[in-house]
């Protein structure tokens, strides 16, 4: 099986979708954050803090590198939740769409920023702009929207229950279904 990347804002559902369609499919499953800040050995914010959005946008794009060619080493395949900013760099957007099938979780800001008040991690990610969550999160996808599309192969509606969009996952993927 390929590798499955999962692309998306923040509160799309990028890990419990991810982790739902792992399960599903039997394989593994990484997450971007959590993989990028055991090996830094630091938090998004702390490395932010160091070394500037440039070095952490340095330290994802080499992360994914490693992650993916890692899954696509395993027999089963892998789901990858990237990080919401993993599209801002072309490169990355060229290396998802060859080395795997890509899944733009497309969710409008307001029902973001319900998730995000509803199951807050604050520390996990600073303010990118400084702004409410809401003017942040519109912001935000407004710039990034058509380089999600521009990567997909397909886009999921993630309105819905995670596993509703995990099961629209599995209708597009060909032979999981």
């Amino acid at each position: 099986m390929a590798v499955i990347f999962l692309v998306g804002g923040r509160g799309a559902g990028k890990t419990t979708v991810g982790r739902a369609l792992a399960l599903r499919l039997g394989c593994a499953f990484t997450d971007m954050d959590q993989f990028l800040c055991g090996r830094a050995g630091m938090s998004v914010a702390d490395i932010v803090a160091a070394e500037g959005w440039s070095g952490f946008r340095a330290r994802e794009s080499a992360a994914l590198r490693e992650a993916a060619a890692s899954a696509a080493l395993l027999p089963t395949g892998a789901v990858i939740a990237t990080g919401g900013g993993i599209v801002l760099d072309a490169g990355n957007r060229s290396f998802l769409c060859a080395n795997g099938v890509v899944f733009w979780l497309s969710l409008p800001p307001e029902a973001a920023a319900a998730r995000l008040a509803a199951s807050p991690l604050a520390a996990q990610r600073p303010s990118l702009t400084g702004r409410s969550m809401l003017e942040e999160l519109r912001e935000v996808l407004a710039e990034r929207a058509p380089l999600y599309a521009a990567c997909a192969h397909h886009t999921v509606d993630a309105s819905a229950s995670p596993d509703a969009v995990c099961a629209a996952v599995l209708r597009l993927l060909p032979g999981a279904a």
